[in-house]
């Protein structure tokens, strides 16, 4: 907005200035006296901004153009301030850039050249600067500045330039006032975390800040807290929140680990489980977790050797070992040695295995061992056995039961070859008959001293499925007889068949009706399949191997009601079982899709594939032009009971119904509704102007932006740009105009009148003025003036100026006295001439100057009284001699007279000390000066 230009009207009165109207701002400049840069500031500051402060290079070439040319140039803002060049209205530091200085300049050829004129219409180096004295006098150029503290919003630094002004945004702001405030993108939801805005100006706009926190377990990866910047950009990228990160871990020693990362290598929520490999086992927990600490609950385990028990010295023995991870530990082996006369008992060499047990239990030094003697049947002995049993000199005595008989030596001796003496003796029993097999049975014999002999015992037995007739156990008496006769076995009967109901069955039998090994089979009709076993045998027992099986109806799969229906079913013979049929239904907003009743077939499969129930679908929306479309969809996009809500951009006004319900009948509760963008109200060219308008969304809608101009010498008053707002209004009220140009006021001349003729208002454009004088004055300037486009008169204002008559000069003999209204020799000046004592007036006592110019008369003369001596003369000569006598004396008279008359005038030309015209040396003809 343009300051308010304070009235100069009374400065020019005045003479004190004259200005240079530049549109929104002003230039002004004294006129009327030169002044010293101190007394030019101060005049500058009491009646307008300051100093002139130079913007550009366009504003030295506008002040060049425009301001007349002055002898003693123009003083300007600049002024050194402790030895620094600095702008005086803004204290700031004359930068090199900015400098304009003359070649050469400043040279500061003395120390007091402290202030800056600028060259105005100078025949070279128009426009550039020069340091002077302050002390010396030029004419002020000062400025209005049209700068307002509400010329920019807040936001915003009020620039000045030629013919206008520009706001300068702080950072962040932008727009005509800067009063928009710069937009950042939306931010999404942090997957596992969350975050939390304030704003300032605006939902994600400049100073917006958001802060951002993640859920337990998880980090945050990236800036904590970010700003929407003055650039329209984040001051950091949207963080990230990482799963807590716990320490790397790797396989143990002789082992290895297999780990699940739900969120990434390692971190929360991780586990590992550790395994060792054979031959090591595990110290320590089994299954690592990442806690939301970013620790694992238990430190890494590791895997140890298995231990083996530590070996004791052998008795008549040695050992000798080698360790591969620790002393009796996992595969470490040790080999064994015995003393002389000792023989190794097991392994020579042993290994530690992965069970922690040695491979072989350890050895022994033993005696030489002899074969191990035992007591005959129905005998004994008696061993001495000093290293060992029948090991190098044991010895064993052989005795005999009764009825038994010592064959051999009685006394044996274990020799250091590891044989015994003698062979060993054996006792003879006494032998009974030998005994068969029955037929279908078995026969278990004990014998004690050979087969079938004393103390022999045979136990008979019966195969499977055979009853034994007989004792079971015969023993050999020391009689050589058996205690009973052999027994025999027989079949097992079984519990006859019953047929089953929708079946039949076909037996045989091996040993006699529904007897041992006698086998039946079952079969069903049609539609029914046998439900247990399909072939039985009568067992060992006396029972069937299982149970009569039964004859059921055909098995179909189970069926489920569909999602969103439901289905009756009938079951004649069992569930989903041959013949049973069910009818399937759908829920409301739903439709069967396949067959809607089912059979259970002889094959045990239903006669069609089970249907489902689809929802009902409506057409598909979509997002209206300028507007939103959001849905909630239960069952599937555009389905029965999706609800979708319409809404319209900022600036739009939504047409029909907000929210859309999907019917069972697959319509929608209405029309999908459309956007209308908010319509202001028509404009229309002003008076003596034009406006031009774009429209983005129709005539005078939402973000039409019209622009008004003016004819020439009309200034547009308001804001020259219009928008149509969201809200269907502009963004400023209709009560503006396009204003002529305005004139300085025009006043009637003194003396004088002025005549007006206003087209557009008092002193517009387009205005004429007509000067005109009252009788006796003369107009000096232009009868008419016409106030132009650019504001300006087309010519000086003009006066009326007193009507001058020629000046008159009094003789020496004359006394002249006059009065002058208006000024000596002026319009309705008068004089009254006498003549001094020997004179005679000859003329007019009294002339006026009248208003063409001219006097009422013609001068008068002064003659001296002799020519009445000649007049007495003529009368005394007669008629002809006399007039001859007059014309002669006339003649002489008229010659004497100019003669004196030349020489009065050659005295005159210089005023007298005592003149009443003026000082000495002022010429008489010159230009009237009002300080006379």
């Amino acid at each position: 907005m343009p300051l308010i230009i304070q009235d100069s009207r009374p400065l020019m009165e005045k003479g004190i200035m004259t200005p240079l109207v530049v549109e929104a701002w002003e230039y002004f400049y004294g006129n009327k006296s030169d002044l010293s840069w101190d007394e030019a500031r101060k005049f500058c500051k009491s009646y307008y901004t300051d100093l002139v402060a130079i913007q550009n290079q366009e504003e030295i070439n506008h002040l060049n153009t425009f301001l007349p040319p002055h002898k003693n140039y123009y003083w300007i803002g600049i002024r050194k301030i402790n030895n620094i060049w600095t702008w005086v209205g803004n204290n700031k530091t004359l930068t090199m850039k900015a400098e304009n200085w003359a070649t050469n300049e400043p040279n500061n050829k003395r120390d007091n050249q402290d202030c800056v004129e600028i060259y105005i219409r100078r025949l070279h180096e128009a426009g550039k600067w020069n340091d002077e004295p302050c002390e010396k006098r030029k004419r002020a150029l000062c400025y209005q500045a049209s700068c307002q503290p509400f010329s920019c919003s807040q936001h915003g630094q009020c620039v000045e330039t030629i013919g206008n002004y520009t706001c300068l945004c702080h950072p962040g702001f932008y727009g005509p006032e800067c009063e928009y405030a710069v937009q950042c993108q939306p931010l999404r939801i942090l997957t596992h975390g969350n975050h939390s805005c304030s704003h300032v100006y605006g939902e994600f706009q400049f100073q917006s800040s958001c802060s951002f926190s993640c859920a337990e377990g998880f980090l945050l990866s990236g800036t904590q807290k970010i700003l929407c910047a003055a650039s329209g950009e984040w001051t950091a990228p949207v963080p990230a929140c990482q799963a807590v990160q716990c320490e790397s871990l790797q396989s143990p020693e002789q082992g290895g680990l297999v780990c699940s990362h739900p969120f990434g290598n390692f971190r929360y929520q991780s586990t590992c489980d550790f395994s060792c490999e054979h031959g090591f086992t595990l110290t320590g927990a089994k299954i690592l977790r990442c806690l939301t600490t970013g620790n694992w609950n238990d430190p890494p385990p590791t895997c140890q050797a298995v231990q083996c028990q530590p070996l004791r010295i052998l008795t008549h023995g040695n050992h000798s070992c080698s360790h591969v991870y620790g002393e009796f530990q996992f595969q470490s082996s040790c080999s064994f040695s015995c003393a002389e006369g000792f023989l190794l008992s097991g392994t020579q060499k042993i290994l530690c295995a992965a069970s922690g047990e040695w491979t072989a239990p350890v050895p022994a030094c033993r005696a030489v061992q002899c074969e191990s003697l035992q007591s005959p049947e129905q005998g004994g002995l008696v061993c001495s056995h000093p290293f060992g049993n029948f090991r190098y000199q044991s010895t064993c005595d052989f005795s005999c039961e009764h009825g038994f008989t010592l064959t051999g030596a009685k006394i044996l001796r274990c020799l250091t070859t590891g044989n015994w003496n003698d062979p060993p003796p054996t006792c003879q029993v006494i032998k009974c008959p030998a005994l068969e097999v029955p037929d279908n049975g078995h026969l278990t014999c004990s014998h004690l001293h050979g087969n079938f002999t004393y103390n022999s015992s045979c136990t008979f037995s019966c195969d499977t499925g055979f009853a034994q007739i007989g004792l079971e156990t015969l023993k050999c008496t020391t009689l050589g007889k058996w205690t009973e006769y052999p027994p025999h076995c027989e079949a097992v009967q079984c519990q006859p068949l019953r047929i089953p109901t929708h079946g039949n069955h076909s037996c045989s039998h091996v040993y006699g009706e529904f007897q041992f090994q006698s086998s039946c089979s079952f079969s069903c009709a049609e539609g029914f399949l046998l439900s247990g076993t399909q072939k039985i045998l009568c067992a060992a027992s006396g029972e069937w191997t299982a149970p009569v099986p039964a004859c059921q109806a055909v098995q179909c799969e189970s069926l489920q009601s569909p999602e969103r229906g439901g289905l009756v079913c009938s079951h004649p013979l069992g569930n989903f079982r041959y013949q049973s049929t069910c009818d399937f239904s759908c829920e409301h907003g739903f439709t069967l899709a396949g067959a809607k009743i089912l059979h259970c077939l002889t094959t045990g499969k239903w006669n069609d594939l089970p249907p489902t129930c689809q929802v009902i679908k409506c057409p598909a929306l979509e997002v209206p032009d300028n507007g939103h479309l959001t849905c909630s969809h239960l069952h599937g996009n555009f389905t029965y009971n999706s609800s979708c809500t319409f809404s319209c951009d900022t600036g739009f006004a939504q047409i029909g119904l907000e929210t859309l319900k999907c019917t069972a009948l697959g319509k929608w509760t209405g029309h999908p509704p459309h956007c209308e963008a908010a319509k202001c109200s028509a404009l229309e060219a002003p008076d003596n102007g034009h406006l031009t308008c774009s429209h983005l969304h129709g005539d005078f809608t939402f973000n039409s932006s019209c622009t008004f101009s003016c004819d020439p010498g009309f200034t547009w008053v308001g804001p020259e740009m219009l928008k149509c707002t969201a809200l269907g209004r502009w963004t400023e009220q209709l009560l503006h105009h396009c204003e002529a140009a305005r004139c300085p006021m025009l006043e009637a001349p003194d003396n004088g009148h002025l005549t007006f003729f206003h087209l557009h208002g008092d002193f517009t454009y387009n205005s004429s003025c007509t000067f005109s004088c009252d009788i006796g004055f003369a107009r000096v300037g232009l009868e008419t003036l016409e106030c132009t486009a650019l504001g300006r008169w087309t010519g000086n204002p003009s006066y009326c100026e007193v009507v001058q008559c020629p000046q008159l000069s009094g003789l020496e003999s004359m006394v002249m006295n006059c009065s002058y209204p208006w000024g000596p020799f002026s319009y309705q000046s008068v004089c009254r001439f006498r003549c001094a004592e020997g004179y005679i007036l000859n003329g007019t006592r009294r002339l006026q100057c009248q208003h063409d110019g001219h006097w009422s008369g013609k001068m008068p003369v002064c003659i001296e009284e002799a020519a009445s001596f000649f007049k007495q003369t003529l009368l005394y000569m007669g008629g002809a001699a006399a007039a001859v006598v007059a014309l002669l004396l006339t003649g002489v008279l008229i010659v004497l007279l100019i003669k004196r008359l030349s020489n009065k005038e050659e005295k005159k030309k210089l005023l007298s000390t005592t003149s009443d015209l003026g000082a000495p040396g002022v010429f008489t003809n010159a230009a009237f000066d009002s300080s006379f």
